[in-house]
């Protein structure tokens, strides 16, 4: 089994896959809080709960994968890794994604982004655009041939209604659901629609701007966190894929190990 750990801003989230043929099975899936600490302690402790509470044995992981945009978090939770099954995890970073960049700056792509069109690129006909719906909604777009080419980068659902919120007196923090109309008939209902019709507004509006640029299709697989409420109203042919990140950690471990 492959341990991941995607090392996010909110979460950490704890996944253990197994490889079926091209893709992978997800074992199980475990969130915690992202705690900032240098405590090598306190990460070692945290994975073996994980593992307890997903009934694993720690001789059934064969090895890890990290993807972290958090560095503070990256090289404690590594020492703790090593502890306890004997080897570092490999870090998802261009090194070991095996993509081919076309960027000024390819060292300054995210981890996640990576993991990310790691897996379509294996998986999907491309070109092919990635969401990834959490903290920040990200866009990636991966070319004919495998060839990262780009993206966007926009403000996650909940990372909008907080800046919202904190911004306008007269706005309060709304609980997070699916909005009933696109015609708001309150304040709640009016930021919800905003929030989550406008996400999956803006998905479809930028993916035709992409398609329009390549001069082609693409492939469209949305993932993250907050996916589950703006996919149901993306008109644009899509899959839905919640583990897209764990699955291309697990590939660029792979990768990495037959080499």
């Amino acid at each position: 089994m492959i341990l991941t750990i995607d090392i996010g801003n909110t979460t950490i989230r704890f996944c253990g896959l197994t490889p079926n043929g091209d893709d992978y099975d997800v074992n199980f899936s475990v969130r915690t809080d992202t705690v900032r600490s240098d405590s090598q302690n306190r990460y070692l402790d945290m994975i073996r709960s994980v593992l307890d509470k997903a009934n694993v044995d720690i001789k059934s992981i064969d090895g890890a994968a990290i993807c972290s945009v958090v560095p503070d978090i990256t090289a404690p939770m590594q020492q703790s890794v090593k502890a306890l099954i004997g080897n570092f995890a490999v870090e998802v970073n261009q090194s070991t994604a095996g993509l081919t960049l076309d960027l000024p700056e390819p060292e300054k792509v995210g981890a996640d982004r990576l993991a990310d069109a790691v897996w379509a690129k294996r998986c999907c006909k491309l070109p092919a655009v990635t969401v990834d719906m959490g903290t920040a909604t990200t866009f990636n777009v991966i070319g004919k041939g495998g060839v990262f080419l780009g993206g966007a980068i926009c403000a996650g659902i909940s990372t909008g209604l907080n800046a919202l919120c904190d911004r306008a007196a007269q706005l309060s923090k709304v609980q997070l659901k699916t909005p009933r109309h696109a015609i708001g008939k309150n304040t709640e209902e009016c930021m919800l629609s905003g929030a989550i019709f406008g996400a999956a507004a803006m998905i479809d509006g930028l993916t035709a701007r992409i398609e329009e640029e390549l001069g082609c299709p693409v492939s469209l697989i949305m993932t993250g966190g907050l996916a589950q409420y703006a996919e149901p109203f993306v008109s644009h042919p899509h899959i839905s894929e919640p583990d897209l990140l764990p699955k291309g950690m697990a590939a660029v471990y792979s990768a990495v190990k037959r080499r």
